[in-house]
């Protein structure tokens, strides 16, 4: 296949690259579906902004939620603030009419003539231009006393909250029947308006102007106008017009399309980082197979990874650019030649490379800025490895782990990670053809076998896998002495016949049966393997004394030598085993089928043996440019205290471990605090129980927080009328006049609580913690999974 040497063996053998599960397509298949199921084209995908944001952030066309708003007035407050402040304005405005306000002209006289007035405080006009002054100054009192209304009665408020909040065409309505009443208030001179506006008129123009019935009609016209002005402003009567009228006059004139711009070179599209470096003819295929809808954005992550892996290699940049302007953005392809997935269930970017898992409930414990933004994994976050506990039901298979096997597969297939999936055999981790190599084991049809030795030719580093496999979760029995006794077998066995026994002749070497090791003995001493032959009679010694660990081994051992197992664990040259050491520079996906329904026990055992493999074989590469991840589904009664360690230590290697929990009650009560401390990454699912929901709670901690206290205070009065309204309020309200004493204080508190966890998580919910491998955390959030 043509990958340009994108992905050698680097130091593997041949024998342990592994064939896919199917055959490879002749030609590489066109992009099967956009970036986004029913989204924007692939330019439009790749011009879509990627802010850096916290951890965890859907980056995607993120955008910022708004500043939070202080809390606003209650709706019943803000209508009684209206009502109260309305009836105020009316009162001062019948007091004024009628004369009852004192001194209320003493302003109006202080600019305007003498003898305009008559004599006296309380002296109305005695001259035609006293009463026009007042009719004038009324008006401007007025104006004043809706204006102070308005504002201390919060009108506009009200207005934003329960008119325009709604729309057109309520809007439109609600402002038409006000600019009526308005109009009907304005002509009945219940409003000073008119009477006002032509006094002003008159003692600019004159008196004479209104002998012209034309000037009065447009007096009364403006007047109108401008009285509805203000309504049409705010009902927005204009756009709403020209809303319907296009509606009705249908589809508009098709305007010139303007000339197309020239292609910017600085967009995404353009490849700006291959015209950076020289590569413009490469730029221009990659754009053209982009403007064609001949790529999806698998190529692109894929080109981009190959370019940025190949630009400080000459010849690396020479291939593979001779491989773009022959196959476009077939070029670099995957071992597998696959471009895509089959099918896709969840959302994925993969320029940053992240799988979006859902969003941020609207929930107090959520942080403002990031309730209803999406959430979403990536490697950098499952690089420090990540802990799922919810019962069955709860979701972790279909909206946890397969949406992270897909991201990882499909970034295999940019060449940026492999992917280890290991499950029950027809569980939800996807369909064959979205991997390389599928083990079935207990399977006759499976293509590939499993190595229990993990490809290792190292005696002793294969003892020590395989014994924390076998007896890993045995509390009373030390890994290590299992491994020494492994270890006397295997290198014995290894140094005569070339290659680890298999399953039924390593049972018999751990049951001591004699002939075998008679055989073995013979064997050594004529090959002259004097140290092996060392080993093998300190293990014929050491056989049945107190604490010997090869019976325990050999119990193990024999839940593997089973008829359904027969073709499966072979080491000899007919042999077909799948290695995991294929996963140290190869971008591979892959998935082990467990028959935990048929054998729960030896399953189990599988499962802690490719743990143990993985952590062994991602702490020993040496080149960590690959993320390599294990995605265990169900990790019942496999983590052990060793592969505790080990998962400690993948965020340094960059690799990383998704494991799954139904309770943590299935893992020794030993390394409780040790798992939740090894992973960086913590997931709560709805239905966990009180003890599980405790120990979450411990590890995510407190916070301060700010609470208020309002104690209520009786009132008691001293004078008699003021004991009298309050005995006439406590006959209407049934209840006693107090006033509320506020407390606030700084308190420490947990994040979520035990109860918390266990009762308030609603079903499809889970509660998630983040931390980067860089270190740089995030608060548990409340996660509504799968939107």
């Amino acid at each position: 296949m043509d990958t340009e040497g994108t992905y050698g063996k680097r130091g593997t053998s041949a024998d342990r690259v592994p064939r896919p599960a199917g055959p490879p397509p002749s030609a590489p298949p066109p992009p099967a579906h956009a970036p986004v199921a029913a989204g924007p084209s692939l330019a439009e995908w790749l011009r879509t902004p990627r802010p850096v944001r916290e951890p965890g952030v859907w980056r995607y066309g993120h955008t910022p939620r708004p500043p939070e708003k202080p809390e606003g007035v209650p709706d019943r407050s803000l209508v009684a603030g209206v009502l109260i402040s309305v009836l105020c304005g009316l009162l001062l405005w019948s007091l004024w009419r009628n004369g009852y306000i004192p001194y209320r002209l003493v302003p109006l006289k202080l600019f305007t003539p003498g003898d305009w007035w008559y004599a006296g405080t309380f002296g109305g006009p005695r001259t035609v231009e006293g009463a026009d002054a007042l009719t004038v100054y009324e008006a401007v009192l007025f104006g004043l006393l809706v204006y102070g209304c308005g504002r201390l009665g919060n009108w506009s408020e009200i207005f934003r909250r329960h008119v325009a909040g709604r729309g057109q065409p309520f809007l439109a309505v609600v402002t038409a029947v006000a600019a009526g009443v308005a109009q009907l208030l304005v002509w009945k001179d219940a409003v000073p308006v008119v009477r006002p506006v032509l006094v002003l008129v008159a003692s600019v123009a004159g008196g004479e102007i209104y002998q012209s019935q034309a000037v009065v009609n447009v007096i009364y016209t403006l007047i109108t106008l401008a009285v509805l002005w203000p309504f049409a402003r705010l009902g927005n009567w204009r756009e709403t017009a020209a809303e319907r009228l296009r509606g009705r006059s249908g589809t508009a004139a098709p305007v010139p399309a303007a000339p197309a711009a020239p292609p910017d070179a600085t967009t995404p599209e353009q490849w700006p980082e291959l015209r950076a470096a020289g590569q413009t003819d490469a730029a221009e295929t990659l754009a053209a197979e982009v403007r064609t809808g001949r790529m999806n954005d698998v190529d692109v992550a894929r080109l981009r990874h190959a370019w940025t892996v190949g630009r400080t290699h000459a010849d690396r940049v020479a291939a593979l650019t001779e491989a773009v302007l022959r196959t476009g953005g077939a070029a670099a392809l995957h071992p597998s030649g696959a471009r895509d997935l089959p099918q896709r269930t969840a959302r994925h970017d993969l320029l940053t490379g992240q799988v979006r898992i859902g969003s941020c409930a609207d929930d107090p414990h959520n942080p403002y800025a990031r309730r209803g933004s999406g959430v979403a994994l990536e490697p950098a976050l499952l690089g420090t490895s990540l802990l799922a506990v919810g019962p069955p039901g709860a979701g972790k298979s279909a909206r946890l782990v397969r949406p992270v096997v897909e991201s990882l597969a499909l970034q295999a297939l940019a060449g940026r990670a492999a992917v280890l999936a290991v499950g029950p055999a027809g569980g939800q981790l996807g369909p064959d053809d979205a991997y390389d190599v599928v083990v079935r084991i207990g399977d006759a049809a499976s293509v590939h076998d499993f190595d229990l030795y993990g490809g290792t030719t190292d005696p002793d580093e294969a003892a020590g896998v395989l014994a924390e496999g076998l007896v890993g979760d045995v509390t009373n029995l030390d890994s290590r002495r299992a491994a020494t006794v492994l270890a006397q077998l295997l290198g014995p066995y290894r140094a005569v016949h070339g290659h680890f026994p298999g399953v039924p002749a390593l049972r018999e070497l751990l049951d001591g049966d004699l002939s075998a090791i008679g055989t073995l003995r013979d064997a050594l001493s004529a090959g002259g393997h004097h140290a092996m032959l060392r080993e093998l009679e300190t293990r014929a010694r050491q056989k049945g004394g107190a604490g010997d660990p090869a019976p325990v081994l050999a119990d193990r051992i024999a839940l593997l030598d089973r008829p359904a197992f027969a073709p499966f664990f072979a080491t000899g040259d007919g042999a077909r085993p799948f290695s995991l050491r294929s996963l140290e520079h190869l971008p591979l996906r892959v998935r082990i089928d467990l028959p935990e329904r048929a054998h729960a026990e030896a399953s189990r055992l599988l499962a802690r043996l490719v743990l143990a493999q993985f952590n062994a074989i991602a702490a020993a590469r040496t080149d960590h440019s690959l993320f390599v991840c294990l995605v265990l589904d169900d990790a019942t009664h496999t983590v052990t205290t060793e592969t505790v360690r080990g998962v400690r230590r993948l965020r340094s290697v960059n690799a990383g471990a998704v494991l799954t929990l139904r309770t943590v009650d299935d893992v020794p009560e030993g390394l409780h605090t040790a798992l939740l401390g090894a992973v960086g990454c913590c997931m709560a699912f709805s239905g966990v129980t009180t003890w599980d929901g405790k120990r979450f709670a411990e590890v995510w901690g407190k916070e301060w927080v700010e609470t208020r206290e309002v104690a209520q205070h009786a009132v008691f009065a001293d004078q008699p009328f003021t004991r009298a309204l309050h005995g006439l309020r406590k006959l209407v309200t049934g209840k006693a006049v107090t006033r509320d004493a506020v407390t606030v204080r700084r308190v420490e508190r947990e994040r979520w609580s035990a109860s918390e966890l266990a009762y308030s998580l609603p079903s499809g919910h889970a509660v998630l913690s983040l931390t980067t491998v860089d270190g740089e955390h995030a608060p548990p959030l409340l996660v509504e999974l799968g939107r």
